[in-house]
């Protein structure tokens, strides 16, 4: 049985993904102590909250309190809380939608997703979900009024139970639109499937000797292309293999495009906008001679450490990739350009609600001008691999096809199927490697790459 509705009539309600204000906490969410797991909970609002407001948002509340101020276990609670209901936004706000009359103030629908996540979709019995949201409610005195409402309206979900999620409620609905148009119904249905789902560990390998031995100890398999996907779970610098250097975290996918430019050892390679690092390591592995050039000093750290660890070798520059002012070209050019990471949402299913649609014309210009400074750093001969981490065909197919139609002097190199591990029907007609989410099982990251040579 629902909650009595207030009178009136229904309003609609503003889409996570409007921009709006962040709601600002009172002194009971920023400063005093909850303790029994509230502050882990309380701390996932801020996350949540972080990362609806803009691109990177979770990002930066990572590292500042509340979050910060955790104990370890308290974050991995915090953590796992907000993922959770990231990923289930969309079903989740569905389902508040069927209970509520109105919308209730932000910081009371906040605190409704909160209680439907944990209740619904983790493994938190329901008293303790529902009374800790409750008193999470009664903490504030901006949400105390609402504390009866929460109560009855988590109580309905609990009696109602969890639903078959529809796919496409996963997703923003103007991105899910977005994927119909470009790849159909089922593609488009079968890809926001993916958004619920945990991901696994995947791994690239310094040497390919060893993989067996390794694979058994890290609980894993071994994917076309050789990455490693582990069933692991916890701090990854304590699994076999880390101290030693003898592998990275890197998805599977996204280590497909490093190996579509067919490294020769002793050839020479730029990993433009290298950090943080994963192509870097398999260019140096293979045998390049590599230049790592990236815009940030601080993300560049993360790329040094990893060289440190695995023994690789490569020159770090931290430089604009458009001003850099150095006359080398190269054998290999490989440009991960930035991109609204809209495949990426496995692993950060904040870049669905953070990221907006004018990001995506925004990030197409950078990439084209990127594209042609990458374009002069290829020796006659040379190869260069365009990769986005996107699902956007603004920033993938349309951004190869113009660049073709502006340097006459490069000809498209066609990508094979199955090559460098592409899964089955990730390349197109026309050579272009377009990996969908739920191409591979047990799901990868949404990844595009092309991949062109420089005539003699």
């Amino acid at each position: 049985m629902k909650p009595p509705r207030p009178s009136g009539p229904r309003r609609p309600r503003p889409t996570p993904n409007a921009r709006k204000p962040r709601p600002k906490p009172d002194a009971a969410h920023t400063e005093t102590p909850l303790g029994e797991g509230l502050d882990a909970r309380r701390a996932a609002l801020d996350l949540v909250a972080a990362a609806l407001d803009h691109r990177g948002g979770l990002e930066e509340a990572l590292v500042r309190k509340p979050f910060a101020g955790l104990e370890l276990r308290d974050r991995a609670l915090a953590r796992m809380t907000a993922m959770t209901l990231l990923r289930r936004l969309g079903a989740i706000d569905r389902l508040l939608d069927a209970k509520l009359a109105k919308p209730p103030p932000e910081a009371v629908r906040m605190l409704l997703r909160l209680g439907a996540a944990q209740l619904l979709f983790m493994d938190v019995p329901a008293h303790a979900a529902i009374d800790t949201t409750v008193r999470l409610a009664g903490a504030a005195e901006a949400t105390r009024p609402f504390k009866g409402l929460v109560n009855a309206v988590l109580r309905g979900l609990q009696r109602d139970g969890a639903p078959d999620a529809d796919p496409e409620v996963l997703a923003p609905g103007w991105l899910f639109a977005r994927w119909r148009a470009a790849y159909g119904e089922a593609d488009a249905r079968a890809m926001a499937a993916v958004i619920a789902e945990e991901p696994l560990t995947d791994l690239s390998l310094r040497q390919a000797e060893g993989a067996g031995e390794l694979a058994e100890a890290l609980e894993a398999e071994v994917l076309p292309g050789g990455s490693l996907r582990s069933q692991k779970r916890g701090d990854v610098a304590d699994w076999p293999g880390y101290a030693e250097g003898r592998w990275w975290v890197q998805d599977a996918a996204a280590a497909i495009p490093a190996r579509l430019l067919a490294i020769q050892p002793g050839e020479t390679a730029i990993d433009l906008c290298a950090a943080p690092g994963g192509k870097t390591l398999q260019l140096a592995a293979a045998g390049a001679k590599v230049t790592a050039l990236d815009r940030s000093a601080q993300r560049l750290r993360r790329l040094t450490q990893a060289l440190e660890r695995t023994g690789l070798t490569a020159e770090v520059v931290a430089a604009e990739a458009e001003r850099w002012e150095d006359s080398r070209r190269f054998d290999a050019v490989l440009l991960d350009a930035p991109c609204s990471a809209t495949g990426t949402f496995r692993r950060h299913p904040d870049v669905l609600w953070g990221t907006r649609p004018g990001d995506i014309a925004k990030l197409a210009g950078v990439q084209a001008r990127l594209m042609d400074s990458a374009a002069e750093r290829v020796k006659p001969g040379g190869r260069l691999v365009y990769c986005v981490c996107s699902l956007e065909t603004e920033e993938a197919e349309a951004q190869a096809e113009a660049f073709l139609a502006r340097h006459e002097d490069f000809a498209l190199a066609p990508v094979q199927p199955g090559e460098g591990g592409a899964p089955q029907g990730a390349v197109t007609k026309a050579g272009l490697l377009r990996v969908l989410p739920h191409q591979l099982p047990g799901g990868a990251d949404g990844f595009f790459a092309a991949r062109f040579v420089r005539k003699a």
